[in-house]
Parts: C-alpha cells; structure tokens; sequence
C-alpha cells in the first residue's frame, strides 16, 4: 500500500527528496558507509545521482564485457578501476566535474573515501580474474564471475547498497553517526 507524501507515493519518496535537496536517512547511512561521512548531507544531496555515474558506468561496461565473453573490454576497466582505488576521483567522475556539471549547475562530486576505494579495488581483480576465465577458456566461470560483479556494481548504482564497502566497514569499524540536520535529510525511507 503506498501512502501520499508531498506529491508523490512513499515507493518515489527517495528520488522526490533527493531532487528537492534532502537524502532519506536510510540513504545517508549508505554513502556514510561507502566513506561519503565527513560530507555535508546537503551537498550530497546537490550532486544526487551523479553519485552513481561511475557506478552505472562501470557495470554497463562490465555486463557488455560479460555478455560478450570479451576479455579486451574488463582488461579495459580494470585499469579505471584500479586508479578508481588508488585515487579518491574515480575516473569516471571527471566526466560530470568537467563536463556534466556545468550544465547542471551544480558543485564537483565529492572525493571517494577509503571504503569506496576498497569497492573498486576488489573490482579490479574480480575484473581481471572474469578476463582470465573467458582467456582461458573457463566461459561458465567468466560468465558466472561477471554477472556477479555486474549485479553488485548495479546495486550500488541504483541503491547506494555497496558490498565492499559494508564489508570494510564491518572489519574496521562503522562511521560516526551524524547529527542530522532536519533541513538536509528525511526521515522517511
């Protein structure tokens, strides 16, 4: 059963509060967790789904990288995320802070944290172990290994749930929590 809230149904309510400026709690604690903590909640808010824009990108090369068995196309992201771990600007970022941004009119996205960083480097030996198997021959295990990696890197991209980083998070301790500031994030959802 959906209930009206501001306009919109409770399944929409996270997109609508995040185009109106504010993250749900929920939301919050997910990028808080990818390392996102020490980043004001209002400016995460701003940048809004162009936090996701590495993450769509790398799991739609991934998932054609898989879907073609082609070891070329994850040999070629494995290096982008490997500086994806190594720097906090994911190489696909600089696409929105040099470009998409300005048409939007909004702020550079913030730097990944360390938690966020762990996710791409794991990705980029999940990436180069799924070209192994399809180069040697090991199809079901490259389609297998890829699918999987694709599916985590769509979860993150569509849900801020990333596996990786709940697991650094799990060994090295949880983030803080915030003190919420009500006009930044919502308690619903």
């Amino acid at each position: 059963m959906e209930t009206e809230m501001n306009g919109a149904t409770s399944s929409g309510t996270s997109e609508v509060l995040m185009q109106r400026g504010r993250l749900t709690v929920r939301t919050l604690r997910r990028l808080d967790i990818q390392g996102f903590d020490t980043v004001d909640e209002r400016y995460l808010a701003q940048v809004g789904r162009w936090r996701r824009l590495a993450f769509v990108l790398c799991a739609s090369l991934a998932g054609v990288g898989t879907a073609l068995a082609s070891p070329a196309t994850l040999l070629l992201l494995a290096p982008i995320a490997m500086i994806a771990a190594a720097s906090p600007v994911h190489p696909f970022d600089l696409v929105y802070n040099y470009g998409i941004r300005y048409l939007t009119g909004t702020g550079p996205l913030p730097g990944r944290g360390a938690p966020s960083r762990f996710a791409c480097g794991v990705g980029s030996i999940w990436l180069l172990v799924t070209a192994w198997a399809f180069s040697a021959g090991h199809t079901t295990a490259g389609y297998v290994l890829g699918a999987s990696l694709t599916s985590i890197a769509l979860l993150v991209a569509t849900t801020d749930i990333c596996v990786p980083s709940m697991i650094v998070r799990a060994v090295f301790g949880q983030p803080r929590p915030r003190s919420l500031n009500t006009a930044g994030a919502s308690e619903v959802g």
